[in-house]
């Protein structure tokens, strides 16, 4: 089965090994951030409809986990677009828990819509949200995240603080920083201020590490990034450290094989194998470029598998590699 919907698992700071679920499937988005790793928006929206059906999303999940030898240590709303976005997301997350009712939810939102009481209510069901916030200077977010007109800065940061006394799971911010867009002292001072008093368990200041959609976004130094952190990181008030909740047994294992039925009594044929490990580097780069390595390790995969899914890529004219940091940063080509 090829997803459309679910993609990874895929390493994450703050949340382990996340298994992600694209709630808009495409580039929609509230924003269109000069940073952005999935690309241009390509529909700048802040109308709520369900772009994809929740029982889409679901019949996919559940599919996924027949195959998978293991459960992830979140399932995650994000992909593609803003997840805030669809109506059916409280179906979606509710839907999460019959699927799997031992692993908690996650959601990425970058906090526009948090003004509308309907959306804190479908967000408040989530075990942990993980809400970004780049500048409190009106000029810096047009520049750094380019919303659209109806986004409202004042509105967004009292949604985020009304969302913040109604919610009882863990609330990680996360604030990044683009040199020149939203790194000036005003915007610290700011920030400080307004994080003082939001209740965070966790603050996190970070910098761009993948390309994004304009070539003058560029990360901010070392410098700047540690004065950044030292000032904002210590105003969370919830645990330090690590937010995942790692799972006895060792190593996780993942089926390589997507589109194999269980108890198959017979390995795939290496072709077979081949066209599933494309189908799931395809469905994971597709919302995050990622490196090689990166792959390999979050969907479980042996090296050489991802090397022949990205050269398959590359040779269809699907494949967009950019260096950074050192690095080759593997993402599909867009159009």
């Amino acid at each position: 089965m090829a997803y459309r919907y679910v993609f990874g698992p895929v390493r994450s700071g703050r949340l382990g090994l996340s298994l992600g679920l694209d709630l808009t499937g495409d580039t929609v988005c509230t924003m269109d951030c000069v940073y952005c790793e999935v690309g241009r928006t390509t529909c700048l929206t802040t109308q709520r409809k369900p772009y994809v059906p929740a029982q889409d999303i679901l019949d996919e999940l559940a599919h996924w986990k027949e195959q998978a030898h293991q459960e992830p240590d979140y399932v995650t709303l994000g992909g593609k677009g803003e997840p805030t976005l669809n109506s059916d997301m409280g179906a979606v997350i509710q839907g999460i828990r019959r699927i799997f009712p031992h692993t908690p939810v996650a959601v990425l939102t970058n906090s526009t819509l948090l003004h509308d009481p309907q959306v804190r209510r479908e967000l408040a069901l989530a075990d942990a949200v993980l809400p970004s916030l780049d500048s409190l200077v009106p000029a810096e977010l047009r520049r750094v995240n380019r919303p659209h007109p109806e986004v409202d800065l004042s509105a967004l940061a009292q949604g985020l603080l009304d969302f913040r006394k109604e919610f009882t799971g863990r609330l990680l911010l996360e604030v990044l920083l683009v040199a020149g867009y939203n790194d000036s002292d005003a915007n610290l001072a700011l920030l400080r201020q307004f994080i003082a008093g939001l209740g965070a368990d966790r603050v996190d200041v970070v910098t761009m590490t993948r390309p994004g959609t304009l070539a003058s976004a560029s990360p901010v130094c070392d410098e700047t990034l540690a004065r950044w952190r030292a000032t904002l990181a210590p105003l969370a008030t919830g645990r330090p450290g690590d937010t995942t909740t790692p799972r006895p047994g060792g190593a996780r294992q993942f089926s390589t094989d997507a589109a194999s039925a269980p108890g198959q009594g017979h390995p795939p044929r290496p072709a077979d194998a081949d066209s599933a490990a494309q189908e799931r580097v395809t469905a994971s780069i597709e919302r995050r470029p990622q490196t090689a390595a990166q792959l390999a390790q979050a969907l479980d995969l042996p090296p050489e598998a991802v090397r022949r899914a990205l050269e398959a890529l590359a040779t269809q004219g699907r494949l967009r590699t950019t260096a950074s940091g050192g690095d080759a940063y593997h993402a599909l080509r867009q159009g």
